[in-house]
């Protein structure tokens, strides 16, 4: 499994991969986050180079991580 945790990831690298979790397709991140669609694909890009991802099933592999730290993260903060 791969470790956001151990990723440098910037506030928008967050923005666009929780977009794709979402389902959303490059298209779809860039309308809105008022980015090019290019940019979108750098940015996933930077982040697969990042991540050590070099083969296959990229935003897959890169979308299960965000979404289990967003789901850990939920789960911490759920009240007691």
């Amino acid at each position: 499994m791969l470790n956001l945790s151990d990723i440098k990831i910037t506030q928008r690298d967050q923005q666009v991969l929780r977009l794709l979790v979402q389902g959303c397709s490059n298209k779809d991140i860039a309308g809105q986050l008022h980015i090019s669609p290019r940019t979108v694909k750098q940015h996933l890009r930077t982040l697969f180079l990042r991540a050590g991802i070099t083969t296959g099933r990229k935003r897959v592999r890169l979308a299960t991580a965000m979404f289990e730290k967003e789901r850990m993260k939920s789960c911490n903060h759920a009240p007691s």
